[in-house]
């Protein structure tokens, strides 16, 4: 039976991310058994969209696609919207199409971020030397809708803080939840360390890590006496590819290992019982393949933002554009209510910013 492996982008408004990730995808293919055959498509804004991913493998006369999500956690993309696409495709083509685990919290992971950090912190250790003890590490993941995906980041943040001594951990989130980025820096800078490593738990840039970084810059200049200090995020880290392989090899092992062991949709998940057997589908047929250049892209066509994207514009739409001054709504559908929507320091700081 011949076999294709199908890794399942996000998509996004950055060429320089969609180039990233099809970069990834190119380099996986060595890490594979010889004979399968390797596809990459998005879940939104990127060509080629799932489907067209998909349709390659099928006409290449695989029987068989195994997809991987291109995420590192299993939030509500990984969770509904593209296992909703394979499995609609699957029962429309009569082919078998297996969904592999997100990258999760893996020792091969925590070593790419630990590299990643260790990078950062001797590129700064040559200009100032600062004890590791007197060094506050800050990890800033997505931010989800979803517990499980977040206490993920904050698992991460403690396994590379306790791995290499770092004085203090804090987590943060780029969207949705809480802490944002400013507030978590805020409080990050209260603690008294002399040196502040921020390190986005990314896979590829893009909008999302120049918010970051902009945050970044706005926080050290509120406070100088602090050397604050930006790694790098994960790109094709090659602990990172090796990762991806095992997410497509594992599903044709004796046991494949379960995906979502925590999921809200299947138990109840405190502040979350609510979602328990939520119908699962997909929201992104409205901007699948609509490219990088997408209205949004950048901060120029936006009146809300300066020099980055502050996430401003999605709370100013209640969450409902996913495009900088568009003037459009895309989304016709309901997500279940965010039970902290109006926590402080979430997405209700940035409001507190234009205030």
């Amino acid at each position: 039976m011949k076999t294709g492996v199908l890794l399942c982008g996000h998509g996004s408004r950055s060429q320089s991310a969609v180039d990233e990730f099809a970069t990834l995808a190119e380099k996986l293919p060595p890490m594979l058994p010889e004979d399968w055959l390797t596809e990459y498509g998005y879940l939104e804004f990127a060509n080629p969209v799932l489907r067209d991913g998909l349709d390659r493998l099928r006409e290449a006369g695989c029987a068989r696609i195994l997809a991987v999500p291109g995420m590192l956690f299993a939030a509500m993309h990984a969770k509904n919207d593209i296992p909703t696409v394979l499995s609609t495709y699957a029962a429309t083509h009569g082919i078998d199409v297996h969904y592999g685990r997100e990258l999760g919290v893996d020792p091969k992971m925590i070593a790419a971020a630990g590299d990643r950090i260790r990078e950062a912190v001797v590129a700064a250790d040559a200009e100032e030397a600062v004890p590791l003890h007197e060094t506050c590490l800050v990890v800033i993941g997505r931010g989800a809708s979803d517990p499980d995906a977040n206490g993920n980041v904050a698992k991460i943040a403690r396994m590379l803080a306790e791995g290499m001594g770092f004085g203090w951990v804090e987590t943060g989130y780029s969207g949705v939840t809480f802490p944002l980025v400013e507030p978590c820096l805020e409080h990050a800078a209260k603690l008294g360390y002399r040196r502040i490593v921020v390190f986005p738990y990314f896979l590829f840039s893009g909008i999302l890590i120049d918010r970051i970084y902009g945050f970044t810059d706005e926080v050290a200049a509120r406070h100088p006496e602090i050397r604050f200090v930006k790694a790098g995020y994960l790109g094709d880290h090659p602990k990172v590819l090796e990762t991806f392989a095992e997410r497509a090899t594992e599903q044709v092992g004796e046991i494949p290992p379960p995906n979502c062991a925590m999921c809200k949709y299947r138990t109840q998940v405190l502040g979350f019982e609510a979602e328990v057997g939520a119908v699962q589908e997909s929201h992104h047929h409205h901007v699948e393949g609509q490219g990088a250049s997408a209205p949004g892209s950048n901060v120029a066509d936006c009146d809300l933002c300066d020099t980055f994207c502050t996430g401003l514009c999605r709370l100013e739409a209640g969450d409902h554009h996913h495009h900088h001054g568009d003037g459009h709504d895309h989304h016709h559908h309901h997500h279940a209510p965010y039970p902290q929507a109006d926590h402080p320091h979430g997405p209700e700081s940035v409001r507190r910013r234009k205030g």
